[in-house]
């Protein structure tokens, strides 16, 4: 492959993302370069990591950890305006994918080893992290919007939890609908990337046409805990967010 080719192709196309954003007043600044840069050293760390898991499979644990603790910390910056966000960002990212990874596994759904695990783990935790700052600034909309009938909730002797249940939940919901439209849309308007990648690592359609569906059903699963905590933790705010100005 020619590299230099490679790499200019790749700035072409993310100048025309900055250009077309820039012209139309979308306010992006130099942010797709400044983060496809970061995606390439990252994903060159990481191709080194993972000959040496795959190598030497009980460090995967250690990646595993790294992932984790890379989606929490993400997550958490997006939710430091709310009350104790971060925290929610980190238990909503750790318990959704902790319990979608237990389940694909404990149900046998994918074979143990090294490179399923790794997989599967790096899907599920990305789509928990979008999951915990999506429900996390839905909420935060909802609650400034809606700021008067959480008052009169509270007024009434409400606690904090019922007077934001209803808003927890639109959060959720409306966090949840691009992945479900997605899921009820595959094969018909996309082919997602596990189902291309495992056609591109040898395996038959059918095979990689499970998989898919395996990883569909753990971001479901993953994305819904994910919201319900995160949105639940936020509820339980004795204090209401700042108005925007």
């Amino acid at each position: 492959m020619d590299y230099a080719w490679f790499g200019a192709g790749l700035l072409v196309v993310v100048l025309a993302t900055v250009l077309i954003a820039w012209r139309s007043g979308v306010g992006l600044g130099w942010t797709p370069l400044t983060a496809l840069a970061r995606a390439v050293v990252q994903l060159a760390v990481v191709a080194l990591l993972l000959r040496g898991i795959l190598s030497l499979p009980w460090t995967v644990v250690a990646f595993l950890v790294l992932m984790l603790t890379t989606a929490s910390w993400t997550a958490a910056g997006r939710l430091r305006e709310l009350w104790h966000g971060r925290r929610a960002a980190v238990v909503g990212v750790v318990a959704g994918a902790g319990v979608s990874l237990a389940a694909v596994f404990v149900l046998r759904l994918v074979d143990l080893d090294v490179r399923h695990l790794v997989a599967v783990a790096g899907i599920i935790i990305g789509n928990a992290m979008s999951a915990a700052t999506l429900s996390g600034r839905n909420f935060l909309r909802g609650v400034r919007h809606r700021r008067d009938e959480v008052e009169a909730w509270l007024s009434l002797g409400a606690t904090p939890a019922r007077a934001h249940l209803e808003i927890g939940q639109e959060a959720v919901r409306e966090s949840l609908l691009p992945n479900l439209d997605q899921t009820r849309s595959t094969g018909l308007v996309t082919l997602p990337g596990a189902f291309v990648g495992a056609l591109f690592g040898g395996a038959s359609p059918e095979v990689a046409a499970q998989f898919q569906l395996v990883v569909l059903a753990g971001i479901a699963l993953a994305m819904t805990i994910t919201g319900v905590v995160v949105t639940r933790q936020l509820g339980r705010s004795p204090y209401l967010p700042a108005v925007e100005t």
